[in-house]
């Protein structure tokens, strides 16, 4: 059996880096990757992978990467389960990264503000645009 992802994208938002009640740090964020085709009117579009790391590595992700910035991921997919504050079981499927590779420094990612759409721009090398109000979580 093989369970393994491997992921390249930019981060959706900053990583949100807490710690358990033993003082392990985890980082949940998010990443936005490119789909390999373009839409009926010619743009890319991305999916938005949940992903959650552990210890040093989640705290180095959260205090060198940022919103728009490109990494590399490298993980399983898990899923799990549940209680929400409604009593319904909750699922959940992310990506639990093993390692986070950082592909651009901050100085050189472009670290202007962007409204981000649903769409990709057609170069990689570009931060995808989309607003946090179109995002599914």
């Amino acid at each position: 059996m093989l369970n393994r992802v491997v992921l390249v994208g930019r981060l959706v938002k900053d990583p949100d880096l807490r710690y358990t009640q033993s003082g392990k740090a985890v980082a949940n964020f998010t990443i936005a990757v490119n789909k390999p085709f373009t839409n009926q009117n010619g743009e890319r579009e991305a999916d938005f992978i949940n992903c959650v790391i552990w210890n040093k590595p989640a705290e180095n992700l959260a205090n060198y990467m940022s919103k728009g910035q490109m990494i590399g991921v490298d993980g399983n997919l898990q899923t799990r389960s549940y209680d929400g504050q409604d009593g319904k079981r909750v699922f959940v499927t992310e990506v639990l990264a093993g390692s986070v590779q950082f592909l651009e420094s901050k100085k050189n990612s472009k670290q202007e503000a962007v409204d981000y759409p649903r769409t990709a721009p057609q170069t990689q090398n570009e931060p995808i645009d989309i607003s946090d109000d179109d995002l599914p979580f």
